[in-house]
């Protein structure tokens, strides 16, 4: 049985050989790993189960030691945080402006060429396409967070045509990714803060609902798995996620979701990838309260339905040692063998 078999079988919510995993380090926490571990090769260490592909419109461009401008026109600070940064300039400062707005064409053929090389060298490894910032999170770093949810109340209009657009930039490279052949399509979004929905339930339903249910739509029908990514409390939405097609939910916070109950309730139907807290045990528990954690959560998947990773990549506040701990909690499931896996994401441009 391969890899891929055995996620498309917890996918599907049938019993898998083992409960998989996938999971990748921040660069603080990816350094502080190589130098624990003695070797630059974390794809052996790491072992995720995911091949996983991100075709973007374009480079991004270095402006200065701390500053990079992105293929939307954003501007981004990364002086504090290098994995993703802070927006810091937007190209939608007006409404107006999104008529004028020249939205990044991704033109060349090679990236997609090299995602079927990839595919037709790793056919039994499961395969992931990635549409970062795919909504909520693209329209709020092209107008500011401040300015949009405002909009969302003065000028829901100019939301929706801006979403819109959004969707349809998506939706083109959804379509070229699915003709490549991959098992999956990642959608990565923000919706909640560990309290709740930022912009409200009756929002969400507006704005971003029939949206996602637009994106997810063509990877239903070509008999592929949608998978969505939400920080924060967002288990409020996960029926209507589930009505709109989504498969499986990540990262799945156990500080604000009672992750156990919530896999028991959506079993069959929503899966999850996700559940070991980066915010208590990975940073905070000993090495013994990491195997106890991820014993539970393994568990708890071992009948299908269940992905483990941390609940978001890992930061650099994490203990090498903690790391090792949980990986060796995987590999003494019944069933594993060791094989070859890549972590991280293969950012085709």
């Amino acid at each position: 049985m391969t890899k891929r078999d055995i996620m498309i079988d917890a996918l599907s919510f049938r019993r898998p050989a083992y409960v998989p995993w996938a999971w990748g380090p921040t660069q603080k926490c990816g350094q502080r790993l190589r130098e624990h571990l003695g070797t630059d090769n974390l794809a052996a260490f790491c072992e995720s189960h995911f091949i996983e592909f991100e075709v973007g419109p374009g480079p991004w461009v270095p402006l200065d030691a701390g500053h990079d401008r992105d293929p939307y026109g954003v501007i981004w600070d990364r002086t504090v945080d290098k994995d993703i940064g802070i927006p810091c300039e937007w190209p939608i400062r007006r409404p107006a402006d999104l008529d004028r707005y020249v939205w990044p064409e991704e033109k060349r053929e090679e990236p997609w060429q090299a995602i079927r090389r990839t595919l037709a060298a790793h056919p039994d490894e499961f395969s992931r396409f990635e549409v970062g910032f795919s909504l909520f999170e693209r329209a709020w770093t092209m107008r500011s967070m401040e300015e949009l949810l405002i909009d969302m109340i003065e000028r829901p209009e100019f939301v929706e045509e801006f979403l819109d657009r959004i969707v349809e930039q998506n939706l083109k490279r959804v379509r070229k990714a699915l003709a490549c052949g991959v098992d999956a399509v990642y959608f990565g979004d923000d919706y909640g803060s560990q309290r709740g929905l930022i912009m409200g339930m009756e929002k969400w339903r507006r704005f971003f609902k029939p949206r996602l249910a637009r994106m997810f739509e063509p990877v239903r029908k070509a008999g592929k798995f949608v998978f969505l990514h939400s920080c924060g409390q967002v288990d409020s939405i996960f029926d209507d996620l589930v009505e709109i097609g989504l498969c499986c939910f990540n990262p799945f916070q156990p500080e604000v979701m009672d992750t156990l109950a919530l896999m028991k309730k959506y079993r069959g139907r929503l899966a999850f990838h996700g559940g070991m807290s980066i915010q208590k045990w990975l940073p905070f528990g000993t090495a013994e309260d990491v195997r106890r954690e991820a014993r539970r959560l393994v568990e708890a998947g071992r009948e299908g339905g269940y992905i483990f990773s941390p609940s978001h990549a890992v930061p650099g506040d994490v203990p090498p040692e903690n790391l090792v701990a949980m990986m060796e909690v995987l590999r003494e499931q019944p069933g594993y063998k060791n094989g070859n896996a890549e972590c991280g994401v293969r950012h085709a441009e």
